[in-house]
């Protein structure tokens, strides 16, 4: 991710999570009704929400650490010389390091195996804000490290962000059991293609090498599990209440926690929340809208800025034509397929930030080079000691949180369905039910995202986002009693990019301001 810190008030478009964030800016637009501002009820623990609000209980005070147990050390020159992109200013901040023990807690063997979780401290403020990102996405600890260095130091001098690699990514113990060219093939499947025999046969592979590698920690890599490491890193914190962010799909860990430790539920931020319908074609029709939708944006944006690529549909499709005819290799001998560069036109529609970057990758693969669009697909694919592959952790946390599966011809005929809607995302939008058919389910499923009697839970939407839907994140907030839900009307995987619903979080963190729930943010 590209993150750039906006100029004053004024943030551009996609240049980074919570550009925005605690400056005292004057706002444009965000509407709940005709309000050009949130709208906003005081709210210092002392009284509950006005009416309108749909919790009754208040928000918890800030409370600073009592007798912490976190042993910090630095880790400045590393972590930095691991960032990709190397934004952040030598100047700006500094980082510290962590690891904090916690239990695996496998299901033959509960209890009695430890693990470890990497932490990194940015930021001076008192009051810690656990920060968790996607798990497809960069590890917790870099991303925090990103948005600290995109946040004014006025919210550093009252928070410090506290990025966490979740168990099985990062330095948590990373996961790393699924071989090479596997992965190669779980990120090939064709589009265009009716049969999925090449990639369900991928995901015995890596479903078998898996359950051999990590033998009874197979199962333990999962949001209900990575709930309680936040609880062990709540206790070695030493705050009565937990404060957090999570962006996308990372909103498990947290729902499972409301669920596990309700009363030590704290200021919590969801920046889009997966789908929790239990029907798939559901949750995947509305995901194949959202890339579309995106995409459309994108090619929109491009023709704004006079990029030259044309009509964006037009010429992914072109791509993957050409591709078919002929996949060029990349530097490590691997070829460049349709569907691999489907999935990483994909990661890029998800940061608006790169739109530029993507509409260039695009055209260089159409002119032979495919080297700049495989480069967003391959932190997923590549690993080293210092970054292991983003697609193993991945898999074991997505296929351990999902206890649905359905059948090779079931996922077939959703394919065909969707790709009448999307011809591009439709059959692709079904990958990760390939992924985890062979992967042993959960046999309960997680909990649902409501908890009863939680103080309000601020939960922000995008219009276009292509990996939590926003009609999606809406179904997970209406079955939680006390979400508040900020929509911006944008595109990306983000929505802090937008100032309107930055100032709303930052209100909400820091002042104890609720926004009105079914705020609009203009893009």
């Amino acid at each position: 991710m590209v993150w750039e810190p906006g100029r004053g008030s004024i943030v551009r478009r996609g240049k980074g999570l919570l550009l925005a964030l605690l400056v005292p800016v004057v706002l444009t637009g965000c509407t709940a009704g005709p309000s050009r501002r949130p709208a906003v009820v005081e709210n210092d623990a002392r009284s509950a929400p006005t009416a309108g609000v749909p919790s009754t209980v208040p928000l918890p005070p800030l409370t600073e650490p009592r007798s912490p147990s976190v042993q910090w050390s630095d880790c400045d020159t590393q972590v930095r010389s691991r960032l990709e992109p190397p934004s952040v200013p030598a100047s700006a901040l500094s980082f510290t390091c962590a690891t904090v023990t916690s239990v695996l807690d496998s299901p033959d063997l509960p209890g009695r195996i430890p693990t470890h979780v990497a932490l990194l401290k940015a930021g001076s403020g008192p009051i810690p804000l656990l920060v968790l990102n996607d798990i497809e996405g960069e590890s917790g600890t870099h991303y925090a490290a990103h948005l600290a260095a995109a946040l004014p130091p006025a919210l550093l001098s009252r928070f410090s962000l506290i990025g966490v690699d979740r168990r099985g990514t990062g330095d948590s113990d990373a996961v790393g059991c699924v071989p090479r060219d596997v992965r190669t093939t779980l990120l090939s499947q064709d589009p265009a293609a009716d049969e999925i025999d090449e990639v369900l046969d991928a995901a015995r592979r890596a479903g078998q090498q898996c359950a051999i590698d990590l033998g009874n920690s197979q199962l333990a890599i999962d949001s209900w599990r990575a709930a309680g490491d936040l609880e062990q890193i709540r206790v070695q914190l030493g705050v009565p209440k937990l404060n957090a962010i999570a962006h996308g799909e990372a909103s498990h860990v947290l729902t499972s926690y409301a669920a596990r430790y309700p009363g030590r539920f704290g200021r919590v931020v969801l920046d889009g929340i997966p789908d929790p319908s239990p029907d798939p074609a559901t949750a995947l029709a509305d995901l194949t809208a959202a890339r579309q939708s995106t995409l459309d944006a994108f090619g929109r944006d491009c023709a704004d800025r006079r990029c030259g690529l044309g009509d964006a549909t037009a010429a992914v499709t072109t791509l993957l034509d050409r591709l078919r005819a002929d996949q060029p290799m990349l530097g490590d001998g691997t070829a460049f397929s349709p569907g691999l560069a489907l999935d990483a036109i994909t990661v890029g529609l998800a940061n608006p930030a790169r739109w530029p970057e993507l509409a260039t990758a695009i055209q260089a693969a159409g002119g032979g080079n495919p080297a700049p669009l495989a480069a967003f697909v391959d932190p997923m694919l590549h690993g080293s000691q210092a970054a292991p592959p983003r697609l193993d952790g991945a898999l074991a946390t997505e296929c351990n949180d999902s206890s649905a599966r359905l059948s090779a011809n079931q996922i077939t005929a959703l394919g065909t369905r969707l790709r009448q809607q999307s011809a591009l995302f439709g059959a692709a939008a079904t990958e990760r039910l390939t992924w985890c058919l062979p992967w042993p389910g959960r046999t309960t499923p997680l909990p649902p995202p409501g908890v009863a009697g939680l103080p309000p839970i601020l939960v922000t939407a995008t219009a276009s986002d292509p990996v939590t839907p926003e009609p999606g994140t809406t179904r997970a907030a209406a079955q939680m009693p006390s979400a508040v839900r900020i929509s911006w009307q944008g595109s990306g995987h983000a929505a802090f990019t937008s100032p309107c619903v930055g100032e709303a979080v930052r209100a909400f963190l820091a002042d104890g301001k609720v926004p009105a729930d079914g705020t609009l943010c203009p893009a």
